[in-house]
């Protein structure tokens, strides 16, 4: 992705979804993103970081899908980008998780491209499974052009 389809920072609520709408086309805001800044602590957070750099990874796009029973089709339910923290909006909001597997995309080849790098892994794919809907989960990733690493957080 070029530097220039990449948002400098994470809007909160519906500014951000429209603007990442806008940059995808055919993308629509996702119903129910929350309007109001108390309203961003989620149940499925992520945050991303640079270990080249000891910085947080900005403007790296990331997705959110869900495994489809019966068949075992993915379906893309949310789309991102992390800002200048390394951050963004919540993928579930409280309430919006249901039991099952799930998985981030994050597309680390272009994000280690428009810092001029090349990058041994194209995209990073974090599997999961969500077994208590309730509880809030937290999936960071740490990143450098040959290696990463994800945890459950909290």
């Amino acid at each position: 992705m070029a530097a220039s389809r990449q948002p400098a920072a994470c809007r909160h609520g519906a500014e951000q979804e429209a603007q990442q709408a806008a940059l995808l086309p055919g993308r629509t805001p996702t119903p129910g993103a929350p309007a109001k800044p108390e309203m961003l602590s989620g149940s499925l957070t992520t945050h991303v970081l640079n270990t080249a750099t000891g910085l947080p990874a900005a403007g790296l796009a990331l997705r959110l899908a869900q495994l489809r029973e019966p068949g075992g089709q993915w379906t893309e339910l949310a789309q991102r980008w992390t800002d200048a923290d390394g951050r963004c909006l919540p993928f579930l909001h409280p309430g919006q998780a249901e039991a099952g597997t799930y998985k981030l995309h994050f597309e680390t080849a272009a994000y280690w491209q428009s810092l001029g790098y090349n990058s041994f892994y194209p995209f990073v794919e974090v599997v999961f499974t969500i077994t208590d809907p309730a509880q809030k989960l937290h999936v960071p990733l740490l990143i450098s052009p040959y290696s990463y690493t994800t945890y459950r957080g909290s």
